[in-house]
This record gives structure tokens, C-alpha cells and sequence, in this order.
């Protein structure tokens, strides 16, 4: 047999800075604005979706994104300061859109006759909720409870749901991309060969701008297309979803957003508390929690660090309850996620930088402050971000795959558990997925909605799904006989903190602040 070329390894090659190391502070302000624009896509999307069914006006949705975005940049310094510490941009989560939907379509808030009014009780309902279930999340968290469940994952249990991450994502790739496909082929096709084609050509000395760059300058070069097709009338007269994919100038955001306004704790009014709508929401943070816990493991591969003990991940999801706690004090409309799209930035760029994420931390509260500049960029049509999701969600996945290589793959059993929970963790959801209607609850239809909604969310989520099983099935099926096949020899040693000498180096508290919080 001829020698194996390409061994496993604990750390992924090409990767040009590491979490703990640095670009130059011109190109760590660019990468950090890069991040900015990529995250704005996602901020602007859920409340261009909840928004309008909760009531609320052009105004109100530019209102809400601006404090999503200032909440994000929040959450994120946060995250990389005190959390897990690894480049992950913490932002506004699509898990949250079942139960957020529940309380929407509640009657007692349906009833309300004014707009706006409803828009207003409707908020502070989500805001009750969010606050209620953040506990949950916190409690987690820093008991430490979530790092003694993450004890039962290996690498066989966690390549499938870091893949379902990426995979999972799959309806915001070309789904949405050929909504206007004008626009979304042409970025796909020009991000694909700025990275991988013409990587290697450097016109300004020694730094690879195409590789390090691509968003800022495909969606420079694509956005002046789009407002070119707009202005020359190239969608007049056709239907109402290719007008809104395609124009620039559909948005309204811009015009509606202020000049200058501080997102500020109780802007909408005290939070009311529904118990009903407290438990559906519960069911949103648990879904976020493990996929963000998979992305967490996807980061921490691209950032050259080691997967995060478990300890670590416990902290980690403590800090993030913190910040669904702020999404309900601020009122942002949805809780928190660890943003796939922001991970896969990491790979194609090939910078790991924990400060890249604090800069662009920075921009986000700053240009949160600034509500008409924010505007601007999140007034891009939908299909320019749909396309990096294309290639960002399947690199997430195809690091999650990674972390096969570490287990026995000629194994039926490894086989079995992959295959199954990869296609019944997408398959599974897509069903769910189909029957679900925001004003009649799913395929979980019960007089309880609040248990409709916390089903239908589990089991909408396809990392969610693949946990479920692959976790089960790995830690039931032949265990003692399988831990070789499942990569327990190389996965054991990141359990705890003291397992492996460099998770001091990647994880341990700014400021000296280990004395008083010390690892376990």
C-alpha cells in the first residue's frame, strides 16, 4: 500500500494568522469592516421579516436593526473578551423566528386595532420572553451543567452537527440567490474567483487583496451593478418579489432611518412577561445554544486554537445567555447566535484574528449610533449576500466533516452514525419546515401553542436534529469496543483545561482575571 500522504492533523493548513496573532492594524480595520458588512446583511434580514407581521413601520424596522446592531457589537466584544475568546461574531439568530411568530400571532395582541400600538405591546412581549428565557441559557452556562453534557461528544458526534450548521443553511444560499440571478450569479461567480483563482496576484506588494478582501471589493463591484440595473429600468414592470430581490432602492431604509440615534434599555417600553410565550422562547435558546456550540468548534479550527474545553464552552454559553438577556433589555426582536456566515469568513480569508472581531465589534455599535450610514449598507439586496452565504455556509460545513478524519471511517458503525444523522438531520427539518405556516403553528398543531412552537423549533433546526442523534446513537452503540473508531485518544485531552498546554495560551481571561475565576 502506498504511503498515506496527508496524515490527520490537529491544525489546518494555509491559515495565515492564528486567534492570537495579528495583520497589520491598515488590513486588521479593513477585515474588521469586512466582518461589519458581512453581519449587516443577516441584522437586516430577520426584522425586514418580523416587523412588518408584528405592525411596525418602515421606520420601526430601521429602528430595530440599528439596535440589533449596536446589541450585536455588544455581545460580541463581550464574547471575545470574557467568553470562549475565540473570532466569533455574535448577532441575531433565525432560531428565534418560530416562537417570536407564536407571540406575533397571539390573540390578545392580534386584537389591537392601531398598528403601531400593536408593534409597541408586541416587542415588549418578545422582550419579556427573551428575558425569561435567557435564564435558562445563563443557568447553563455558568454551572457548568453545558460543559459536563459536551463530555459526550467526540469527533464522530460532532462532524455531523458542525456540518448541519453550514448544510442546515442551505435555503439561505441559492434559494435566495436566484430570486434576482442577475445579480446573486455574478457575485457568486466573482467571490469564487477573486479566492481561488487569482489568489496569488498581488498588485499592491506583498498583500493578497483578493484573498484577504473579496466581500469588500465583490460587493463594491456588484452593488454599482445593481444600482446601474435599477436606474436604467431594468426591472420595471415585473413581479413584486424580483422587484424587491433586485432594486436598491426598495429598501426604504435610508430614508427612514436617523441621522444620530443611541439605542438605549427599555426603549420600547417595560417589558411585559407571558409564561406561555416564555416557554416557547426556551425552546429558541436551546436551539441556539447547540448551534452555537457548533460553530464555536468550527472557529476554533480556523483560528489555528485548539476545540474549546468544556469548561471554556460553558463560559462561553454563559456570556451568550448575558447577551440574550441585552436582546430583551434593549428589545432587539430576536435573541443571539454565534453567525455561521461570520465563521466561514475565517477560512476564506484565512485569518483567525481575535482582534479582527473586536474591531469590528467596534464598527457595529459605532455605526449602530450612526443610523442613516448603517443604512446604507444594509439596504444590499438580499441575492449579493446570498451568494457569500453559498460559499461561506459550505465552507462551515466542510470543516465540520474535518474532524472525520480522526475517527475510523472504514467502520460500519462510524459510517451508519454519520450518514444517518447528516440525511435525517437535514431531512427531518425540511419536513418540518413544509407544514409550518407563522399563523398556524406547524405540523405540531395542538390547542397549547407555546408547545407547538418549542417542538416545531427543535425540530426545525437541522443542527439541533443531528446533535440528537449522533450524540445517542454514538454514546449507546458499542461504546467501550469503539473509542479508537470514535476518536476518543486525540479528542479526551481538550476536555478540561489543564489537558492541553496551549489551552492557556488560546483561552485564559484578559486582565488577569483566571485568579479569581480559575479553570477547571
Amino acid at each position: 500500500m502506498a504511503e498515506i500522504s496527508h496524515p490527520p492533523m490537529e491544525q489546518l493548513q494555509d491559515l495565515e494568522y492564528c486567534i492570537d496573532s495579528n495583520p497589520p492594524w491598515p488590513e486588521t480595520v479593513l477585515l474588521a469592516f469586512q466582518n461589519y458588512i458581512l453581519m449587516v446583511g443577516s441584522s437586516a434580514f430577520i426584522p425586514a421579516l418580523l416587523v412588518p407581521a408584528m405592525g411596525g413601520s418602515d421606520g420601526d424596522r430601521a429602528r430595530v436593526i440599528q439596535t440589533l446592531l449596536f446589541v450585536a457589537g455588544i455581545k460580541t466584544l463581550l464574547q471575545a473578551l470574557f467568553g470562549t475568546r475565540l473570532p466569533a461574531v455574535v448577532g441575531g439568530s433565525f432560531a428565534y423566528v418560530v416562537p417570536i411568530a407564536y407571540i406575533i400571532n397571539d390573540s390578545s395582541l392580534q386584537k389591537i386595532s392601531n398598528d403601531h400600538e400593536r408593534f409597541i405591546h408586541t416587542m415588549r412581549a418578545i422582550q419579556g420572553a427573551l428575558i425569561v428565557a435567557s435564564s435558562i441559557q445563563i443557568i447553563l452556562g455558568y454551572s457548568q451543567v453545558w460543559g459536563l453534557f459536551s463530555r459526550f461528544f467526540s469527533p464522530l458526534g460532532m462532524a455531523p452537527v458542525v456540518g448541519l450548521v453550514g448544510l442546515g443553511m442551505f435555503q439561505r444560499g441559492f434559494p435566495q440567490l436566484g430570486n434576482c440571478i442577475e445579480i446573486g450569479l455574478p457575485m457568486l461567480l466573482l467571490v469564487i474567483g477573486l479566492t481561488q483563482y487569482l489568489k496569488h496576484v498581488r498588485p499592491f506588494k506583498d498583500v493578497p487583496i483578493f484573498e484577504r478582501f473579496p466581500i469588500l471589493i465583490c460587493v463594491a463591484i456588484v452593488w454599482i451593478y445593481a444600482v446601474i440595473l435599477t436606474a436604467s429600468g431594468a426591472y420595471r414592470g415585473k413581479p413584486s418579489l424580483t422587484q424587491h430581490s433586485c432594486r436598491t432602492d426598495k429598501a426604504n431604509l435610508i430614508s427612514t432611518a436617523p441621522w444620530v440615534k443611541f439605542p438605549y434599555p427599555l426603549q420600547w417600553g417595560p417589558p411585559t412577561f407571558s409564561v406561555g410565550h416564555s416557554f416557547a422562547m426556551m425552546s429558541a435558546v436551546l436551539v441556539s445554544m447547540i448551534e452555537s456550540t457548533g460553530a464555536y468548534m468550527a472557529a476554533s479550527r480556523l483560528a489555528i486554537a485548539t476545540p474549546p474545553p468544556a469548561y471554556v464552552l460553558s463560559r462561553g454559553i454563559g456570556w451568550q445567555g448575558i447577551g440574550v438577556l441585552l436582546d430583551g433589555l434593549f428589545g432587539t426582536g430576536t435573541g443571539s447566535t454565534v453567525l455561521v456566515e461570520n465563521v466561514g469568513l475565517l477560512g476564506l480569508t484565512r485569518v483567525g484574528s481575535r482582534r479582527v472581531v473586536q474591531v469590528s465589534a467596534g464598527f457595529m455599535i459605532l455605526f449602530s449610533i450612526f443610523g442613516k450610514f448603517g443604512a446604507v449598507f444594509a439596504s444590499i439586496p438580499v441575492p449579493i449576500y446570498a451568494a457569500l452565504h453559498c460559499i461561506l455556509f459550505g465552507l462551515v460545513a466542510a470543516v465540520g466533516l474535518s474532524f472525520l478524519q480522526f475517527t475510523n471511517m472504514n467502520s460500519m458503525r462510524n459510517l451508519m452514525i454519520t450518514g444517518l444523522s447528516l440525511f435525517l438531520g437535514i431531512s427531518i427539518p425540511q419536513f418540518f419546515v413544509q407544514y409550518w405556516d407563522a399563523r398556524h403553528y406547524g405540523l405540531v398543531h395542538t390547542n397549547a401553542g407555546w408547545f407547538n412552537a418549542f417542538l416545531n423549533t427543535i425540530f426545525m433546526s437541522p443542527a439541533t436534529v443531528g446533535l440528537i442523534i449522533a450524540v445517542f446513537m454514538d454514546n449507546t452503540m458499542e461504546v467501550e469496543r469503539s473509542k479508537k473508531d470514535r476518536g476518543m485518544p486525540w479528542w479526551v485531552k481538550f476536555r478540561t483545561f489543564r489537558g492541553d498546554n496551549r489551552n492557556e495560551e488560546f483561552y485564559t481571561l484578559p486582565f488577569n482575571l483566571n485568579r479569581f475565576f480559575p479553570p477547571t
